[in-house]
């Protein structure tokens, strides 16, 4: 993510992932680890008192983001750090990289031939997150991290935590490490829960967008666009 880049102005570009620049989220993501590392099921299972683990995550999803984020990070209580790295690798051939949104690579090419600085801001895994920066050759991402003990996970993330409400501090803390204008930059994302990145930056843009951010671009006139 370190490659030779093009002079930039003080601008940026921020992505939101799952939705947006991809079609599938997290729970995937958590579902293809779960099948190759048996222990991250079962950790649901006894985290929820189910075997119904991976549908409770969408539903919980829907009912509530923290809860979700609590309930679904804590079973990767016991996963192996390396191993985690090793299969976000396989995970990204087999699953991601198949669903990255055809016009996805087009829109982050356009934007750095424009000069902004490329960020992807997730709140999926550092470790998932890494081999699709690196595919799309933006210059930084920003994820959730597991906390680790021993290389083992403990079940419990790293702050600061990256989630829809978040993320606009985030982006302020970003900017103001790297001299980027957030009034000059760009955000894009598919999802209302994602509104406050997209308020801190003056070129908000509705990607794929769900309907009540549709709503919101359509009063706002915000730019609305679909990657497929």
């Amino acid at each position: 993510m370190h490659n030779a880049q093009p002079k930039y102005r003080n601008s940026a570009a921020f992505y939101d992932v799952d939705g947006t620049l991809i079609r599938i989220n997290i729970v995937h993501a958590f579902a293809f680890y779960a099948s190759r590392q048996p222990s991250l099921l079962s950790s649901a299972a006894r985290t929820l008192k189910t075997t119904a683990s991976i549908p409770l995550f969408w539903a919980a999803d829907k009912v509530s983001r923290k809860w979700f984020n609590e309930l679904f990070y804590r079973s990767y209580e016991g996963a192996h750090e390396d191993r985690l790295t090793v299969l976000a690798e396989e995970l990204f051939e087999d699953v991601i990289k198949p669903n990255i949104y055809p016009r996805a690579q087009a829109l982050i090419d356009e934007s750095r031939r424009a000069g902004c600085r490329q960020v992807i801001i997730s709140g999926a895994l550092d470790f998932t997150m890494r081999p699709l920066a690196r595919y799309l050759g933006v210059d930084d991402f920003i994820a959730n991290r597991l906390e680790f003990k021993d290389g083992f996970a403990t079940g419990h993330l790293r702050k600061p935590f990256v989630a829809g409400a978040t993320k606009a501090q985030i982006m302020r803390d970003y900017a103001r490490a790297r001299g980027v204008d957030l009034a000059e930059s760009w955000a894009y994302t598919d999802s209302y829960s994602d509104y406050p990145m997209l308020a801190v930056v003056g070129h908000p843009t509705a990607v794929n967008p769900d309907l009540r951010l549709r709503s919101v671009a359509r009063s706002y006139d915000w730019p609305v666009l679909d990657l497929s």
